[in-house]
């Protein structure tokens, strides 16, 4: 149970941060950047969440909340020291619910015969920029894994891959069911 009694601690105030074995690192760490990057993805999707349907709200709300618990799995590395508490880490049961999720929706969509911009409706926009931030979350977290002495766990690196897939199936579904989909024309704006 998390309790929060004071915002402001003055711990952070020469560039470190705790992570959640208790060790400091320096804010611009890349496990930092990574677990931030996810509370930044986590932010665009509660914009998205604005402007989303009601099933669509309830999806994002449980990812949401998954978003959290890849933040504490990043933000505590597998030592394999003991913790006084159960370290949080992503698993395959979500990662799975997320492909049950992209074969439903998909399967509602006809196939594409060019790449979709970012664009259409308000949701679908934001869905998008979700999707963008996802991406640099993984790259983030590819680049960490492939540091000596850090871990990221398969299912974190495969939950955030499958979140990305999930935001794009999810925009095409907010453009009327990919109906409203703005597609790429290759070369229209050539002179």
């Amino acid at each position: 149970m998390v309790r929060l009694t004071r915002i402001y601690t003055r711990t952070g105030d020469k560039g470190t941060t705790a992570l959640g074995t208790g060790e400091r690192r320096p804010k611009d760490d890349l496990r930092i950047e990574a677990y931030g990057t996810v509370d930044e993805l986590n932010a665009v999707i509660g914009v998205a969440r604005l402007h989303a349907d009601a099933p669509a709200d309830a999806a994002l709300a449980r990812i949401q909340n998954d978003l959290f618990d890849l933040g504490a799995d990043l933000a505590t590395p597998d030592t394999g020291k003991p913790l006084p508490y159960e370290r949080l880490a992503i698993t395959k049961g979500q990662v799975d619910r997320l492909e049950r999720e992209i074969d439903a929706m998909n399967a509602r969509l006809q196939p594409l015969n060019s790449f979709v911009l970012p664009a259409g409706t308000p949701a679908s926009a934001h869905l998008h920029h979700a999707r963008t931030v996802a991406r640099r979350a993984e790259r983030l977290m590819v680049g960490l894994s492939r540091v000596d002495g850090e871990t990221v766990s398969d299912p974190a690196l495969q939950y955030v891959n499958r979140l990305s897939d999930w935001l794009f199936v999810a925009a095409r579904i907010a453009n009327d069911e990919g109906r409203a989909d703005v597609l790429w024309v290759p070369g229209a704006t050539r002179s």
